[in-house]
């Protein structure tokens, strides 16, 4: 396996990305430029970092298309892995909007 797998996924500002894994790692959260400054080791801005205990969660701060990368920090191993989404309801959106 690579040293790291991400997922591609229209979010909204609320939303929480839930990660289970096997093993510690860095779970990122990162829009289409820093994912790309990412790929191209350049410096990048992320929202997460490094999980021991599963499942790890993030809200997604905004709302477009976001990355979730599962990175082994250099690393390689046989990870299991899932990568899932809960969804604001519009009435948590007009809760939070009121």
């Amino acid at each position: 396996m690579a040293n790291f797998v991400a997922a591609r996924e229209f979010l909204a500002k609320g939303d929480i990305v839930i990660v289970k894994c096997t093993h510690q790692c860095n779970i990122l959260l990162m829009d289409d430029e820093n994912f790309q400054a990412y790929r191209q080791r350049k410096k990048c801005t992320y929202f997460g970092g490094h999980f021991k205990v599963f499942p790890a969660k993030i809200a997604v701060p905004a709302d477009g298309h976001w990355h979730t990368v599962i990175d082994l920090g250099g690393r390689e191993a046989d990870i299991k892995h899932s990568i899932s989404y809960l969804r604001r309801t519009k009435s948590d959106a007009a809760l939070t909007n009121a």
